[in-house]
Formats: C-alpha cells, structure tokens, sequence
C-alpha cells in the first residue's frame, strides 16, 4: 500500500510542475522596451539598446496600417504601454497593451465608430495549433506557445511598447 501512495505522489507531483511550467522566472537585464516592426514580422525586447530577445510574430488578418475601428483586422501602431496580463487567457498568455489611447478613440468616435480594444502579445489556444496560415489574429501580436512564457516572465507592466509599420 506504502509503494502505490509513493507512486501516486510522484504522479501527482509531475502533473502539478507541467500545470505550473508556464509560469517562468526571468532574473536577467531589465526589458526596457518593446519594438515591433510590423514589415517585417519581427519583435524585440530591449534592455536599452541591447536586444534581449527576438521573435517571429503573427499580425491581425489585416495587418497594413494602423488600427482605428473595431472589427479592422489591423494591429495598432504607435507607442503604448503594456498595461495588464492574463495568466488564463483563451491564448495560453497574454500582455496588454494600453490601445486604445485618446488619440484612438477621438479619431474612432469622429467617424462614427468604436476603436476596438483588448489587443495583446499572446500565444496560440489549441484551436489554432495547426494554423498555417500567417497573420490571424483580430489585430494582436501572436508568437509561439513557449515565446509567450518568456515575455510574460520578462516583460513588466509599464513597459513601452512602439509599434513600426
């Protein structure tokens, strides 16, 4: 009886460290900065003028020009901040970014339109594991499952974020 006890510890504790694997520490050079390049599907968290990291992202499915209405398909550009996480997002992780600013939304609302909102870096939910085609997103920046773990451990709320087209 000890030995199945013993067994089932050991089982359990490995199904507790793969639930809370997604969750990693960063103890490295504070990221100071976030630079997407829209062009060019690339994104770099910066300590200073130092690239810390690079990835290859996924755009929204329309992703020439910046975001001014809901529903666009677009990613925003400009300089925002990055405002928020969800460690239960339907996209594995995600970071906020602060879009819409007031500059969005007065333009938006001078049109007669809503600026759409809740646009994040995040990974992929299972759904669209299989996804092959490039920029699916509704106007978020998208990167790979074990990317988003990194970010989400590396970059603090408060961070600037600048997005280039």
């Amino acid at each position: 009886m000890r030995f199945i006890s013993l067994i089932l510890a050991v089982a359990m504790a490995f199904a507790l460290s793969g639930c809370a694997s997604k969750f990693k520490t960063y103890n490295g050079p504070e990221v100071t900065r976030v630079l997407v390049y829209k062009g060019d599907r690339k994104m770099y968290l910066m300590h200073h003028d130092k690239v810390l990291k690079s990835y290859n992202i996924d755009l929204g499915f329309a992703p020439v020009g910046h975001k001014q209405f809901e529903g666009d398909g677009k990613t925003p550009e400009g300089t925002y901040l990055i405002d928020r996480r969800n460690p239960n997002s339907e996209f594995y992780l995600s970071v906020g970014m602060n879009y819409p600013n007031t500059n969005d939304v007065a333009f938006a609302t001078s049109q007669g339109q809503r600026p759409g909102g809740d646009i994040f870096i995040h990974g992929q939910p299972e759904r669209f594991k299989k996804v092959s085609r490039r920029d699916w997103t509704a106007g978020c920046i998208a990167v790979k499952n074990h990317e988003i773990e990194d970010i989400y451990a590396m970059v603090n709320d408060g961070t600037v974020i600048t997005v280039y087209p």
